[in-house]
């Protein structure tokens, strides 16, 4: 075995981190399914058949959480395509590699956030 600095994830290690995110994959589309229906839920249901005094609460209540339901449905999408980004880099046998210092990130970074791009190290330099 050779002292140099090891370049990347063998092939082993690389189906190790796709059996992972393809496991949050499953459940990050199936939680914005959820939020998307939530969404749509919240548009059909109208404040119509309140009484006046309430209706302004409800529809400020109602506005603040089609706001939340979007914006929890935007940072859904932006996972998703992190990583769908991440199975490309496998597929290409570049993942797991720090985009900043060229370095392994840590198999224990990668197994909490497989989508990772930095380093620890880099991401403290930020």
């Amino acid at each position: 075995m050779s002292d140099e600095p090891k370049v990347r994830y063998s092939d082993e290690e690389l189906d190790e981190f796709k059996a992972i995110i393809q496991e949050k994959m499953e459940k990050a589309v199936e939680d914005l399914h959820i939020l998307r229906e939530q969404f749509q839920n919240n548009l059909a249901n109208g404040t119509e058949d309140t009484s006046p005094q309430f209706k302004s609460f409800e529809e400020g209540s109602e506005t603040m959480s089609k706001e939340t339901a979007s914006q929890l449905a935007s940072r859904q999408e932006k996972f998703i395509r992190d990583l769908k980004n991440a199975l490309i880099r496998i597929e290409n046998k570049t993942y797991g590699i720090c985009r900043v210092t060229g370095k392994l990130i840590s198999k224990e970074r990668l197994r909490l956030v497989p989508h990772a791009t930095l380093s620890i190290e880099a991401k403290n330099k930020q």
